[in-house]
C-alpha cells in the first residue's frame, strides 16, 4: 500500500503584531533595509518557523521536521509550504484564498 507524503499549507498575515514581532537574525547588518514582511520570511528560511508556531507545525511519521518548500508572498499574507517531499498542492484542497475564493464565487 502506498503512503501518501505529509504536506502543511500556513498562511501567516502580515501587517499584524506577530508579523512585526522581532525574529532573531542571522545577519543583522544585511536585513536593516527589509520590511517586517520580508524579515518575517527571513526568520522562516532560517529555520524559525518551528519555534514561531510549534503546536501547529506538523511532523513526519518518523518525527522529523518537513522541508520547507516555498514561501510566497500575496497582498495580506505569506503562504508556507511544508512536505516531506517536492509538494503538490491541489487546489480544490488549498487554504489559499487565491485558490478557493473564485472557485466558491462560481459555485
Amino acid at each position: 500500500m502506498k503512503t501518501k507524503s505529509i504536506q502543511q499549507e500556513i498562511l501567516l498575515m502580515t501587517g499584524t503584531k506577530f508579523s512585526a514581532r522581532q525574529w532573531a537574525e542571522k545577519n543583522v547588518e544585511d536585513n536593516k533595509h527589509l520590511s517586517a514582511t520580508d524579515k518575517l520570511e527571513d526568520a522562516c528560511w532560517n529555520g524559525l518557523l518551528d519555534e514561531m508556531l510549534p503546536e501547529l507545525i506538523q511532523k513526519t511519521r518518523e518525527g522529523k521536521s518537513l522541508f520547507l518548500w516555498h514561501i510566497r508572498h500575496c497582498k495580506s499574507f505569506l503562504e508556507i509550504e511544508l512536505s516531506e517531499s517536492a509538494p503538490v498542492i491541489e487546489r480544490h484542497f488549498s487554504i489559499d484564498p487565491y485558490f478557493f475564493v473564485p472557485r466558491q464565487i462560481l459555485n
